[in-house]
């Protein structure tokens, strides 16, 4: 057993080792321990901040309607010779123009189906419109039309079949649900871009699946933009095929969308077709919205319908992209007009230029390219 003495010295030490030279408790060190020069020696500086990355401005190209009726659909067998379907020739005046985009987005409205062609009301297209889609230099293209179910499940699976045999990419209608919920996303210029389909008709027909084309309905809209953010795309391109067919003027079911689309910032950019005839580039929530880029290629005139059926334009949409901070900085826009009766789709014409642009609109950040600019 130890003696009290014993007991008391050591308490005693104990007590010392506790305290400072000046009797007070030491303190505690927290955070990172500092070094102290000796004398003679300079303190090593700090490291500096990294330079905060530039923006990266990207272009995307969007174009009309490829309407093919069968008219078209001869004139291409034509430039085949008889034996197939060529449709390169039709649209080879716009391949600079689409080539120097960084991305370029088409509109596919009808199915491409094996077999006779067939045209209005129940479109069945040769597929091999998806070669002449890749040969003038489109990426991606959107499929989610009132026509995209003319054909069933099987017009929609075999325009997915064609698209993919020559290496395009393709949304808005789909072979299973699983490609339903896959985002299709590009990169351009180490930027990651995605792009989403969707249309406001089918014309009456019943879809064989929910998953086969998407259908307008903005919750479903926003809900895939989201997705497609967490999947890593920093911009997020949306196209619609909505709006009034031969009508210039917005409809309200378009001003409605577009007002609900815009408030959401995982949506970067809304673009459409389906009227025909070309519709206003205006700002919604202060934000460019593409309502309507026209026919880009199809067999409407004043025959049928109005001259402005002719008309169309491919949209230049300059995005600035700064982190996961992606804006539409400007649009510039060509004007095209589809050439009869060969069915060519060319740079537009005085007149057809002059009505492009007074319905389009010009302004800060919006304008025309010259009639006849290569650029």
């Amino acid at each position: 057993m130890r003696s009290p003495a014993f007991l008391a010295g050591t308490l005693a030490v104990l007590v010392a080792a506790a305290c400072g030279d000046d009797g007070s408790a030491p303190q505690r060190v927290t955070g990172t321990p500092t070094t102290t020069a000796s004398p003679g020696e300079t303190p090593a500086p700090a490291p500096a901040e990294p330079p905060r990355r530039p923006p990266v401005r990207l272009t995307i190209a969007v174009s009309g309607d490829l309407l093919p009726h069968l008219p078209v659909v001869a004139r291409a067998r034509a430039l085949a010779g008889g034996s197939g379907y060529d449709f390169a020739p039709l649209l080879r005046e716009l391949r600079p123009l689409v080539r120097r985009a960084d991305l370029a987005l088409c509109h596919v409205e009808t199915p491409l189906v094996p077999g006779a062609p067939a045209g209005y009301p129940s479109f069945r297209t040769p597929p091999a419109l998806a070669r002449a889609i890749r040969v003038t230099g489109w990426n991606v293209c959107s499929t989610a039309s009132n026509h995209t179910v003319d054909a069933g499940q099987a017009g929609v699976d075999s325009t997915v079949r064609a698209l993919d045999r020559v290496r395009v990419r393709h949304t808005g209608s789909y072979r299973s649900p699983r490609a339903r919920r896959r985002p299709v996303i590009l990169r351009a210029r180490g930027v990651r871009v995605a792009f989403l389909s969707y249309t406001t008709s089918t014309n009456g027909i019943r879809r064989p699946h929910p998953w086969s084309v998407n259908l307008a309905d903005p919750r479903r809209i926003l809900r895939d933009a989201r997705r497609a953010r967490r999947a890593g795309a920093r911009v997020v391109v949306v196209n619609m095929h909505w709006g009034t067919e031969y009508s210039h003027a917005l409809d309200g079911q378009q001003r409605r969308l577009a007002a609900r689309l815009m408030r959401s910032r995982a949506i970067t950019a809304l673009v459409g077709q389906h009227a025909h005839v070309v519709q206003p580039i205006r700002r919604v929530r202060g934000r460019w919205v593409v309502f309507g880029a026209g026919n880009l290629l199809s067999n409407q005139s004043s025959a049928c319908c109005p001259a402005a059926t002719q008309d169309g334009m491919v949209a230049l949409l300059g995005i600035r992209v700064r982190g996961n901070r992606a804006r539409v900085e400007r649009i510039r826009y060509a004007p095209t007009w589809v050439r009869h009766p060969d069915f060519t789709v060319v740079r537009a014409p005085r007149d057809s230029w002059r009505r492009t642009v007074r319905t389009v609109g010009r302004g800060r950040g919006l304008r025309p390219l010259p009639r006849r600019a290569s650029r």
